[in-house]
């Protein structure tokens, strides 16, 4: 994209746009999913801010800042969703404030409906040992389903590498569940990319992922992961849970 589609973006951002039907949305997905497939991450956000203006947020879990890096670059000032369920490690909620302190980006933490206090009275303490899907139904994927109700596209940081369930995640996906586009501009990145874009750009990261957790969730779900081990392998040890429902 050239710079006046950046400037053009940047202005549309701006303005008001009304939100697309599922009908429109995929006929996009469709257009430019293989065009997009192979370029750069500053071009994937580029052209979404370019599309879907303030209609386009990202989604960020702290475990590094290097998607919301990437989209202050081309679209300062952009939407960045953190769910707070409540259960994050202090290192986690310390990185948010991080980003949001230092990083020219819009910084909107969304919270449950229900505490955890009010969830525990509802449902029993430590639901997430007794039905962990149902915590993250209540503390995560309905929190965020609802706060993307206000836009028409959302970018992740959803990688192939991480996970072999995630081997086709598409760069510019339709997401049936959400009836939203679904980006992920990092999507065909692997672990040494990461690594040396953080080391080149002085991007903030997690303090756990320099404690053996390469992958972070809720605290009380999430351990240390031993060295060669699946990097996930730490979130829901011990049980055949390997997604919050986020991504599914």
């Amino acid at each position: 994209m050239t710079t006046a589609t950046t400037r053009a973006a940047r202005e549309f951002r701006g303005s008001h746009t009304a939100g697309r039907s599922p009908e429109e949305l995929r006929e996009i997905v469709s257009h430019w999913g293989a065009e997009l497939e192979l370029a750069p991450a500053e071009v994937i956000i580029e052209w979404a801010a370019a599309t879907f203006g303030e209609r386009f947020c990202i989604t960020s879990s702290m475990g590094d800042a290097v998607l919301a890096h990437l989209a202050e670059k081309v679209v300062p000032g952009v939407d960045v969703v953190f769910l707070d369920t409540g259960y994050h490690f202090v290192e986690t909620i310390g990185t948010r404030d991080a980003v949001e302190a230092t990083m020219k980006v819009n910084l909107i933490s969304i919270t449950p409906v229900q505490t955890v206090a009010e969830q525990d009275a509802e449902y029993g303490p430590e639901l997430y040992k007794r039905d962990p899907d149902l915590c993250c139904a209540l503390r995560k994927v309905k929190p965020l389903a609802d706060s993307l109700s206000q836009y028409d596209a959302w970018a992740t940081g959803l990688r192939r590498a991480e996970t072999h369930n995630r081997v086709i995640a598409p760069v510019i996906g339709w997401d049936a569940k959400k009836q939203k586009v679904k980006v992920s501009p990092i999507a065909r990145w692997s672990d040494e990319q990461v690594e040396r874009y953080i080391a080149e750009n002085g991007v903030l990261v997690n303090p756990l992922v320099y404690d053996g957790y390469p992958s972070i969730g809720c605290a009380p779900c999430t351990r240390r992961v031993a060295p060669g081990d699946d990097p996930r392998s730490g979130r829901w040890a011990g049980t055949n849970k390997t997604e919050c429902g986020i991504h599914s």
